[in-house]
């Protein structure tokens, strides 16, 4: 999540990230599925605050449209608490995944 507020694209984090976080995970018997669903939680909560976004500058034309006084802060406030409800809904969500042991898709489990 901290890295996303600093690159903004999505395969430049996972290149990034990847060669470190893939083989972690194989080492402590987790599948690479599972490295990919955990970043991929990371990186999407945090896309609507990060003033890298693609979509930021459209977000502040809108918000300007309606408030003369709006700006990257006003934005970032008010998404914030989306921000953090999205996370702590992930994070619930995949603990339930990991704690019972449903599969991530056709074939990718949480184990290796």
């Amino acid at each position: 999540m901290f890295i996303n507020l600093f690159i903004g694209s999505g395969s430049a984090k996972w290149a990034l990230l990847a060669p470190v976080f893939v083989p972690m995970f194989m080492m402590l018997d987790y599948s690479p599925a599972f490295a990919q669903l955990a970043y991929r939680i990371g990186d999407s909560t945090t896309n609507a605050i990060t003033p890298l976004l693609p979509y930021f500058p459209i977000l502040l034309g809108f918000m300007k449209k309606y408030d003369d006084n709006a700006g990257m802060g006003t934005a970032i406030s008010y998404t914030l608490p989306y921000s953090i409800g999205f996370g702590l809904v992930w994070i619930v969500m995949i603990a339930i995944w990991f704690f019972l042991g449903l599969p991530l898709g056709p074939g990718a489990g949480v184990y290796m």
